[in-house]
């Protein structure tokens, strides 16, 4: 059995730039880091001949033709391994909460098939396949920086580039400030999945308009900014104003992203001594995550003690086997 370990991912800046209709045009840029909430995912061989899937449900078919799981479904076919063979996944944390559980599942499933069939490939490859299942074979309106935060790990500033290229580049924050940081988010789950897709399809149809280009711009422009803020290492109340700018600009290019709930939550936030925050994945529910000195976050906890917290940290190998027996 191959069992294979993928974090989830929060972005801090740039979202809405890694879907193709605005890097296409222009280069899209992100800033976002990988954290210790995983998506593990088990590949064995059955002693029958069927294949096997289980998530939410469970599968037992003949035919890779009857796998109703569509990212599974591709996976299996990419690899070449279409019977006798098992897939399990569970995660840390619900589907559709906008930390990237789609891409972290479909990058650790590639993990743990390649592994199963003896190769070894890059983490580049895991990225780059991950994408072309999701978005060239099945079609979704998404980006790319959930495949590649979960595959690579870290805290990384991410760009891509109008050829389809993608550049991964490690930010090389002083350890003690991205402590620092880390100390200073809070995260708390908002109890509303959502469908990301959805809210991604209006985003990316409107992307082309000259108001919404220019919002995406101003968040590409906040995540080179973020950036060069990490590594110099200063400023830690500027992270959290960078990251209320970006939630500004990202509110007003759909009206699906936010809606009067989430409203009241973040101002209840403000009022209580956060300084920023922002909404992790497409919007419309999932977690709210806040930048908090550390005096005022129990009053922040106080004034959102309708939600749960979900305590975090940072983590930095992205996707590895943690199994292979």
């Amino acid at each position: 059995m191959i069992i294979s370990r993928t974090p989830l991912r929060i972005s801090f800046a740039g979202g809405g730039t890694d879907l193709k209709a605005f890097y296409e045009v222009e280069p899209g840029a992100i800033v976002g880091v990988s954290i210790d909430k995983y998506i593990y995912v088990a590949v064995n061989r059955p002693l029958d001949k069927t294949i096997k899937v289980s998530y939410s449900k469970t599968e037992i078919v003949e035919s890779i033709d009857q796998v109703e799981h569509s990212i599974t479904k591709e996976a299996l076919k990419l690899t070449d391994l279409t019977q006798n063979i098992e897939v399990v996944s569970i995660a840390d944390v619900p589907s559709g909460t906008g930390l990237g559980s789609s891409g972290s599942f479909t990058v650790g499933l590639l993990n743990a098939l390649y592994t199963y069939k003896s190769l070894f490939v890059s983490k580049e490859q895991l990225a780059r396949d991950a994408c072309k299942i999701e978005i060239d074979l099945l079609g979704a309106p998404i980006g790319k920086q959930d495949q590649y935060l979960a595959a690579y790990g870290g805290l990384q500033f991410i760009r891509f580039n109008p050829d389809d290229s993608v550049f991964v580049e490690p930010i090389a924050c002083p350890v003690e400030f991205k402590r620092a940081l880390e100390n200073r988010l809070m995260l708390f789950y908002t109890g509303r999945a959502r469908d990301a897709g959805s809210i991604l399809a209006k985003q990316q149809a409107t992307t082309k308009e000259q108001q919404k280009s220019k919002l995406l711009k101003k968040m590409r422009d906040i995540a080179f900014e973020m950036k060069e803020l990490l590594i110099k290492g200063k400023d830690l109340r500027k992270f959290g104003e960078l990251l209320h700018e970006e939630w500004m600009n990202k509110k007003s290019l759909t009206e699906d992203i936010s809606n009067p709930s989430i409203d009241e939550y973040y101002d209840r936030a403000l009022t209580a001594g956060a300084i920023g925050g922002k909404l992790s994945g497409a919007g419309g529910g999932g977690f709210l995550l806040l930048y908090c000195e550390e005096y005022n976050q129990q009053k922040v906890g106080e004034a959102l003690q309708d939600l749960e917290e979900v305590k975090f940290l940072f983590e930095s190998q992205g996707s590895s086997i943690i199994s292979v027996g």
